[in-house]
């Protein structure tokens, strides 16, 4: 097999896009840790919980929609179940599911966080773009997102499912 080394071009576009993601990521991070004391993802967790129906969402549904290990949501979930942010609840349908629910003051840590982590993300990206960029940047993003997906197929662990049907 021959390797399809990448072009002069596809190399600055591949380091800049590395770059630029990375510094993206830590400038959310950090905002969201000095204002808010929790890193992103807690905030991703806690955000995606709170434009779901009733607040609460199926685990295995929740590290699907955040790309994360089942592992690794469930270590975050039990800090922030510590912090009384979110609360499990077993599945009805399934003996191994459980749901994850945002509570109430989980409702208000993120109503509080909100408009920081907003301007940090304007600020950091979309302040730095066109319109027209906007548009390319999702474009691209999709293009990526739905190859990859496609490609992988139930191979990630965010993908597999249980054959029960939905608790929420």
């Amino acid at each position: 097999m021959t390797t399809r080394w990448l072009t002069s071009k596809e190399q600055r576009a591949w380091r800049a896009y590395i770059a630029a993601s990375h510094l993206l990521e830590d400038a959310i991070d950090r905002q969201l840790q000095q204002d808010a004391g929790m890193p992103h993802l807690y905030y991703s967790i806690l955000s995606t919980l709170s434009e779901t129906p009733d607040r609460r969402l199926r685990m295995t549904d929740l590290a699907e929609g955040l790309k994360i290990t089942r592992p690794r949501l469930t270590y975050a979930v039990t800090r922030l179940e510590k912090d009384g942010l979110v609360a499990r609840e077993s599945c009805r349908w399934d003996k191994r599911g459980s749901i994850a629910v945002l509570t109430d003051e989980g409702m208000a840590e993120v109503e509080r966080a909100a408009p920081g982590h907003v301007e940090a993300v304007r600020s950091a990206l979309f302040d730095r773009l066109t319109e027209e960029q906007v548009e390319q940047l999702e474009e691209i993003s999709r293009a990526i997102a739905d190859g990859l997906q496609a490609d992988t197929g139930d191979e990630v662990p965010w993908r597999r499912r249980s054959s029960s049907p939905s608790c929420s």
